[in-house]
C-alpha cells in the first residue's frame, strides 16, 4: 500500500534525503541489539497498531523458535513512518530491519542507509525467483541492485454491489471504460425523488493525492502515455487524455457524487460502498479489512476496466504493496536477513496475506489450497499481469503530491458545477509539471 504524505511532509523529507544523501547509515539497533535481538520497525497494516501486534507476534515468535533471534517489534502508522526512517538515516537511531511503502524505495535508496540486495545477500532471502516480478521490480531504481524486497502485495481492482447489478437488470461487470460508464449511469439513481440522486454509480477518493496519481498513471499507461520520462510528462496528449477521463467521471458523466471531490483520507469512498450511496469503487484489496470492520460483506471483485481499443498498455493497477529493508550498519546482518527471509517466505506470506488482505509476494504461496478464492485469482492477475511499478524515481513522492492536489483541484471545480474542459486539464498538468521542476 502506498500512502498519503503531505506536501509540506514530502518536500521537507526531499530536503533531508538531499542532506543524508551522501552519510553512511548509522543503523545502530539499541542496547539490545547484537548476536541474538533485532528490531523490527513495522508499518500499520490492519484496523490498528494493537491489532497489527497480535497478528505480527505469532509469525516473529515462529522466527525466534527457529533461529533463536528474538525480535523487538514497533508497528509504526503510516503518518509517521517516513519521517521516522528519514530520521533514522540521519541519526543512526535505526532499526535493523523496517518496512517501507514500495513508492518510497528509489528516493531511501539514495541516502545510501540500506544493504543492496544482490549477490549472497539475496540469496539468503531467497533469491529474485522467490517473488511476484511486478512486485520485485519496485525494489529501488532502475538499473540498480534494490535495496528492499516486497513483504505485502496490493494492486487496485473494481469492487461491485452485485445486489444492486441485480436490481438495474445488470448481469456481469463492466470490463471496458465504455461499458463502465454505461454501467454506472444505470446505478446513479434519484430513489427518493427529491430532484437528485443518493446513490450513484462510483465513488471515489477524489481529494486524494495518492489515488490521483495512481490513476494517472495507470490510464496514463492504458492511453500510452508515461508520468516520467526524463522529467515530468504531465501535459503529453495521452496523460492529459487520461487525467480528463478521470475527471469527466465527476465532471461530463456525473456518476460520482460531486461531494467525493473532499474525500481523501482512503476509507470515505468505501464508507459510500458500504453505506448503499455507491455501487462501485476501486481500490486496493486491503480496502476489505475496513469493510470487514464493518460486517459489510456484500460486493464481488472484478478486474478494473480497459480501453476498447487499447492504444497503449494493459495495465489496471500499479504494483503497490509495502516493502522490506536492512539497515547497513545493522550489528546482526545475517539474522536480519533472516527474518526478512521468514517473513516473505511462502508460509509466511499464506498466513499474513490472510491476515492482513495483502497479497503474497512469494510466488509459491498461491500454490496454498486456501488462497484459491476467485476473488484472490482476481487480485493476483492484476498484480502479476496487469501492474506496473509507479515512475521508480526519487522525486516519487513529490511528484504523486503535486500532481495529485492538481488533479484534486480540476475535481474541486467539477463539483461546483464548473466545465473542466481539455485545456483546463492541460494547464493544470503544465502548472504540476512547472511546480516540479521548480522544486527540482
Amino acid at each position: 500500500m502506498v500512502v498519503k504524505i503531505p506536501a509540506k511532509a514530502v518536500l521537507s523529507a526531499s530536503t533531508a534525503l538531499g542532506l543524508v544523501a551522501a552519510l553512511t547509515a548509522c543503523g545502530g539497533s539499541g542496547e539490545e541489539s547484537g548476536d541474538q535481538t533485532l528490531t523490527y520497525w513495522a508499518s500499520n497494516q490492519g484496523a490498528s497498531v494493537e491489532e497489527d501486534k497480535k497478528v505480527l507476534k505469532p509469525a516473529l515468535d515462529r522466527f525466534t523458535e527457529e533461529t533463536g533471534v528474538e525480535v523487538e517489534l514497533e508497528v509504526i502508522p503510516w503518518s509517521e513512518l517516513y519521517n521516522r526512517i528519514l530520521t533514522a538515516v540521519s541519526s543512526g537511531d535505526a532499526p535493523d530491519v523496517l518496512n517501507i511503502g514500495n513508492t518510497w524505495a528509489a528516493s531511501l535508496q539514495e541516502t545510501g542507509a540500506f544493504v543492496p540486495y544482490e549477490g549472497a545477500d539475496l540469496e539468503a532471502v531467497g533469491g529474485k525467483g522467490r517473488f511476484v516480478e511486478t512486485s520485485f521490480a519496485t525494489g529501488g531504481a532502475e538499473g540498480e541492485a534494490p535495496t528492499s524486497v516486497p513483504l505485502y502485495g496490493l494492486s487496485y481492482a473494481l469492487f461491485y454491489n452485485p445486489t444492486m447489478f441485480e436490481d438495474a437488470g445488470i448481469e456481469e461487470p463492466p470490463a471496458t471504460w465504455e461499458e463502465f460508464v454505461d454501467t454506472a449511469k444505470k446505478l446513479t439513481k434519484d430513489t427518493d425523488g427529491d430532484g437528485k440522486p443518493d446513490q450513484y454509480g462510483l465513488a471515489m477518493e477524489a481529494g486524494s493525492e495518492r489515488q490521483n496519481s495512481h490513476f494517472a498513471h495507470i490510464l496514463g499507461q492504458q492511453y500510452g502515455g508515461q508520468l516520467w520520462k526524463n522529467g515530468p510528462n504531465f501535459s503529453s496528449a495521452e496523460q492529459v487524455d487520461a487525467v480528463k477521463m478521470w475527471v469527466d467521471m465527476m465532471a461530463e458523466e456525473e456518476i460520482v457524487d460531486p461531494s467525493n471531490a473532499e474525500f481523501s483520507d482512503g476509507t470515505q469512498s468505501i464508507g459510500d460502498f458500504v453505506d448503499g450511496k455507491a455501487a462501485m469503487i476501486m481500490m486496493q484489496g486491503s480496502a476489505r479489512t475496513t469493510m470487514a470492520a464493518r460486517d459489510f460483506d456484500n460486493y464481488e471483485v472484478a478486474q478494473v476496466p480497459m480501453l476498447d481499443p487499447l492504444p497503449g498498455k494493459p495495465i489496471q493497477s500499479h504494483a503497490a504493496g509495502i516493502n522490506i529493508s536492512v539497515f547497513n550498519d545493522t550489528e546482526n546482518k545475517e539474522g536480519a536477513l533472516q527474518l526478512v527471509e521468514h517473513l516473505t517466505s511462502p508460509e509466511e506470506q499464506v498466513y499474513l496475506s490472510q491476515e492482513f488482505q495483502t497479497l503474497p509476494v512469494a510466488t509459491k504461496a498461491y500454490d496454498n489450497e486456501e488462497l484459491q478464492s476467485e476473488s484472490m485469482q482476481t487480485f493476483r492477475t492484476i498484480l502479476t499481469e496487469h501492474a506496473s511499478p509507479m515512475p521508480l524515481i526519487p522525486e516519487e513522492g513529490q511528484m504523486e503530491t503535486v500532481l495529485g492536489e492538481s488533479i484534486a483541484g480540476l475535481f474541486a471545480d467539477a463539483a461546483t458545477g464548473s466545465k473542466v474542459t481539455e485545456a483546463d486539464v492541460r494547464d493544470a498538468m503544465k502548472e504540476a509539471e512547472t511546480q516540479m521542476d521548480a522544486a527540482n
